[in-house]
């Protein structure tokens, strides 16, 4: 019979042992003996904590928090319902009270973080610490309202802490903008010195150390003040495949400005004509290429557009040839023409030797025997070789009588036979 009951009897100790197990008080907090421990130490107690022990912790600090919110409650009260020197006496203890929640709420907060990393769910803690946050001030009383508003500026855990995090944090972003002023002087003497970098590729490295080291002086300095870096980060991070989407336009230019940097089809100055825009190259940013016309208009063409076309340098090589065309009467004299133009290309200062210039007759024409003229110059310098050849040669061909003929048609009137008579 004994043997028969010994199953059952196993199964009533597992059981009742199992009841005093769950019926067991939780972990005791540990943490909360010093209220006015550093956030620091609390923090390092709180790392070896397990999940289960630190939903302890923060009953504890919740515990804490909600007396002290209870005492702030009981002034509040009290100071709104008493009159004289016994209301003066509860405005002027609210604001001890509130930095002391203050401190409490900074404390809970440091225990909720160690809870939420060790998998614990903090959402109703963190209802509970947004409810009693803040200050609660009768607006239409301006004594309690001056009252609240005082004590908040002189807590430590209020005013003159934010003070005190304004402060760190312009003083961090000030550092940071002379350390970026520095290093981009610096930058920029290295960058000038390097001769096979172009002036696009130069400016692009000496805008982008500035930005970069002020942006790490931005996250910095948000982290000094208590900012999460680290989340925001990752947030953007996270959305970055729709902020892809979204600028999709904006990254296509931005490639195309790597691009541009980077095999440097032209370079700031040169004169290009790229997508039916001719001017003058002013600066290639990440997104857009400023070209000014020689009309001087300014004109902004999406990076995209330009690598996407044709480009043309026209100032990209250090010489240029000059095209001209010089066109005679069929009764004027070709050798003389033809001696006349080669006497003023090598009279001119400006044309090169080297290439040799090329002057030969090229066309018969309808209304003139035309010559081609192609000297050499340096690329400064090729308006002002077109310009003085072409008024020099029309000096010398109207010296020499020589004509420069315009197009014409001739009419040749066939008289009509003697016996034809007009139609009536």
């Amino acid at each position: 019979m004994r043997a028969r009951h010994l199953p059952l009897l196993a199964f009533l100790f597992l059981a009742s042992f199992s009841i005093s197990c769950l019926a067991a008080d939780p972990p005791a907090p540990v943490t909360t003996g010093d209220p006015g421990v550093s956030n620091e130490i609390l923090a390092l107690k709180l790392d070896p904590l397990t999940k289960e022990e630190l939903a302890s912790e923060a009953d504890g600090w919740q515990a804490l928090l909600k007396e002290k919110a209870q005492a702030i409650a009981d002034a509040e009260i009290a100071s709104r319902t008493s009159v004289g020197e016994a209301r003066e006496a509860q405005l002027k203890l609210l604001p001890g009270l509130r930095e002391e929640k203050d401190a409490l709420l900074s404390r809970f907060n440091t225990v909720l973080k160690a809870y939420e990393l060790k998998g614990g769910d903090p959402g109703a803690y963190r209802k509970y610490e947004a409810a009693v946050s803040g200050i609660k001030a009768e607006v239409t009383d301006v004594s309690s309202t001056w009252h609240a508003f005082t004590g908040w500026l002189t807590s430590k855990e209020g005013g003159i802490k934010w003070g005190l995090q304004a402060v760190k944090f312009v003083a961090v972003l000030l550092a940071f903008w002379l350390i970026a002023g520095i290093a981009s002087k610096l930058v920029s003497k290295v960058v000038d010195r390097q001769e096979g970098l172009s002036g696009l590729l130069k400016n692009f490295i000496k805008k982008m150390t500035r930005r970069v080291i002020l942006l790490v002086g931005l996250l910095i300095a948000l982290g000094t003040v208590g900012v999460n870096v680290g989340a925001a980060l990752a947030l953007i991070g996270g959305g970055a495949f729709i902020l892809a989407f979204a600028l999709q336009d904006t990254l296509s230019n931005f490639a195309a400005g790597m691009m541009l940097m980077i095999y440097r089809p032209f370079d700031v100055g040169d004169a290009v004509e790229i997508g039916g825009v001719t001017g003058k190259v002013n600066s290639v940013s990440l997104v857009s290429t400023t070209i000014c016309t020689f009309d001087n208009k300014k004109v902004l063409v999406p990076n995209k557009k330009v690598w996407g076309e044709v480009i043309t340098n026209i100032t990209g090589n250090p010489t240029r040839r000059v095209d001209l065309v010089f066109g005679i009467g069929y009764d004027d004299d070709m050798d003389k023409a033809q001696s006349i133009i080669e006497r003023v290309v090598a009279e001119h200062a400006l044309v090169l030797e080297d290439p040799a210039p090329v002057i030969k007759l090229n066309e018969l024409a309808d209304s003139s025997v035309n010559f081609i003229c192609r000297p050499w110059t340096k690329t400064g310098d090729y308006l002002t070789v077109l310009s003085d050849i072409t008024k020099r040669v029309k000096t010398e061909f109207d010296a020499a009588g020589i004509s420069i003929p315009y197009p014409q048609r001739d009419v040749h009137l066939i008289p009509a036979p003697a016996g034809d008579k007009p139609a009536a």
